[in-house]
């Protein structure tokens, strides 16, 4: 979820930045545009201010007594030469009546031309369009020289954009570093805040996990995050407790239902036996109740064991679980002996937190089916590994194996294969073992054995609960 709501947060913050950063640097160029433009008008109305006593008329040979254009072409000369600024006073008829440089006269079209006839209309030029960092471009500007009410010539100022368009870019860069430090810290607190306001929602997760494999025990423990998530974890932990009163319910009801029929079953078995020594030896009617009996008793038995075990808390130690292996193959090589079935060990000393009971337990259950299943003449492997962070016992049989639709259902309470029927079980061993497995952080997993029968993988932990 963090990976797709930082995404959103940063796209956002990022937009917000863009729309106030845009806006910032376009102000930033027309401020510094509109400096050099005031610059250059005060310029153009001090020379229009000279030009203006000048009593040369156009058409006339100067006057080298007039002090008055001589003091105007020497700041214009001036000008041009300290700031690089093509300045001249036009007559209307364009012929000039001062001018810096020598060159300097007035086109016959572009923005000169332009700001030089607006001006003969007694206003001062438009404002130039803006110069951005990356153009060339020239601002002109042009004052109209009135004398009695009448517009005798007009001032034009032709500067270069050389150094306005390095302070634009300065401000631009000084502007973009800004956003840059504010993106970050807009990053920062999105991480901060992404990470509190999803933290109980990880916690939750996580919970939610541990109640699905069978630690119904477990509970959300929120301090921080939005009320709503913090309502929302009180309201899971009532559920919780919930669930786990009516299971705890269910699993009381089972171990003193199988309790208090293991009584009369017993009284009822054995007064079947002492029926049967009034009968004639081999009848097959009360052999059946007694098998029928027996079978009773043995499910009896694994229910109040699968009640018990969903009680239970797991004893865990640091146990071999190669040497453990060995010793159940050992003990279950007679069995698999007699009939006529070959069961062989790879059990190299590997080490896994288990309950030594539990798992002893949970492998005399995956073994007694291997074995019960296979036919005579096939063998039954058993092989022990470490694979990454848990420890796996692997029992593989050459039995009939398991369809897919079966795999998935195996494990589960009463069920058994329709198949397997007539053989002997409750179909509780498995179920049982997968609970007591559960409570320890182990698992019990099912697969095909190619190129027939069955695998069991049983796996424990190679890390404490304290790791």
């Amino acid at each position: 979820m963090r990976t797709r709501l930082l995404p959103l947060l940063i796209v956002l913050m990022a937009a917000v930045l863009l729309a106030l950063g845009i806006p910032l640097a376009i102000s930033r160029a027309a401020a510094e545009q509109q400096q050099v433009v005031i610059d250059r008008i005060d310029d153009t109305a001090r020379f229009a201010a000279l030009a203006q006593y000048v009593t040369e008329t156009p058409g006339e040979d100067p006057d080298p007594r007039d002090e008055r254009l001589e003091t105007l072409r020497n700041e214009l000369t001036s000008y041009y030469e300290v700031y690089g600024i093509r300045a001249g006073v036009f007559y209307r008829n364009d012929t000039p009546m001062a001018h810096a440089p020598a060159g300097f006269f007035l086109p016959s079209e572009g923005e000169v031309r332009d700001a030089f006839a607006e001006s003969l209309l007694s206003r001062r030029s438009h404002d130039p369009r803006q110069v951005w960092p990356w153009q060339r471009g020239r601002l002109v500007v042009a004052s109209p020289v009135i004398r009695d009410g009448d517009v005798v010539a007009v001032v034009v100022t032709d500067s270069p954009t050389g150094q306005m368009r390095s302070r634009i870019l300065r401000g631009w860069l000084v502007i973009g570093g800004g956003l840059l430090a504010a993106m970050l810290l807009a990053v920062g607190a999105a991480l901060r805040l992404t990470g509190w306001v999803l933290r109980p929602v990880r916690i939750l997760d996580a919970t939610t996990h541990d109640i699905a494999t069978g630690r119904l025990k477990s509970r959300v423990a929120v301090a921080s995050g939005p009320p709503e998530l913090r309502r929302l974890a009180k309201s899971f932990n009532e559920m919780a407790d919930n669930v786990e009163d009516v299971l705890e319910q269910q699993r009381a009801f089972v171990a003193d239902a199988s309790h208090q029929l293991r009584n009369p079953l017993s009284a009822l078995l054995l007064r079947i036996e002492l029926l049967a020594l009034e009968l004639p030896e081999g009848n097959e009617e009360i052999a059946s109740v007694q098998a029928e009996g027996r079978r009773l008793a043995q499910v009896l038995d694994d229910l109040l064991d699968l009640a018990l075990a969903e009680h239970a808390e797991a004893d865990l130690t640091v146990t071999d679980i190669g040497a453990l292996a060995a010793e159940r193959v050992a003990a279950w090589a007679p069995v698999a002996e007699a009939k006529g079935v070959r069961l062989t060990g790879d059990c190299p000393p590997v080490t896994g937190w288990a309950d030594p009971v539990t798992l002893s337990s949970a492998l005399d259950a995956v073994i007694d089916n291997a074995v019960k299943f296979t036919p005579e003449g096939e063998c039954v492997t058993v092989s022990v590994a470490a694979d990454g962070d848990t420890t796996s016992v692997v029992v593989a049989d050459h039995g009939p194996g398991l369809s897919d639709e079966e795999l998935a259902r195996i494990g589960d309470r009463f069920w058994r294969s329709g198949r397997h029927q007539n053989i002997k079980g409750s179909g509780l061993g498995l179920s049982i073992s997968r609970t007591l497995l559960a409570a320890g952080g182990g698992s019990i997993s099912y697969d095909h054995h190619e190129p027939h029968g069955l695998k069991v993988t049983v796996r424990v932990p190679r890390t404490g609960p304290g790791a």
